[in-house]
């Protein structure tokens, strides 16, 4: 039986392809863009706007910081307590266009060793979970090879 892609939070991003995107929210008074999104009123302290706009975010930002999760997070997170615990990278990517940090998961075999703080990285379809139903879809953060093509 075929299993069904489903996303971990639905609304968060775009589902698969070259045109996978985050999506946040953005204030139709002040501006002010929101990742995770925001769609009951603006966060922005002295905005009451209420009145927000679902808006894709840039495909890529730059390493502001990035570490490692070397033990087993505690529920909800999914994970077999009789397997081998493997480390994964954890980036934070700042998004220069949005003015704000976004925090994800590096794509499988993405290391510290590749990492630098101010390097281009962008977002790509990721998978954090499969069961019996479903294979539960997130995103993940990806160094930009040289000679790619510039997307935002």
């Amino acid at each position: 039986m075929p299993r069904t892609r489903t996303p971990l939070v639905p609304g968060w991003f775009t589902t698969e392809g070259e045109e996978f995107r985050l999506l946040g929210t953005r204030c139709r008074v002040c501006g002010s863009v929101f990742f995770p999104r925001e769609d009951s009123f603006c966060r922005s302290p002295g905005c009451a706007s209420t009145e927000l706009d679902e808006v894709p975010l840039s495909r890529r930002g730059r390493v502001w910081s990035y570490t490692d999760g070397r033990y087993r997070p505690p529920a909800p997170y999914v994970s077999d307590p009789d397997a081998e615990w493997q480390p994964y990278t954890l980036i934070a990517v700042e998004l220069a266009a949005e003015r704000m940090v976004v925090l994800g998961q590096g794509a499988p075999g993405v290391t510290l060793a590749d990492l630098a703080v101010g390097m281009e990285v962008e977002a790509v379809p990721g998978v954090l979970n499969e069961d019996a139903e479903h294979i539960w879809t997130t995103w993940n953060w990806r160094p930009v090879t040289s000679g790619s093509e510039e997307r935002s």
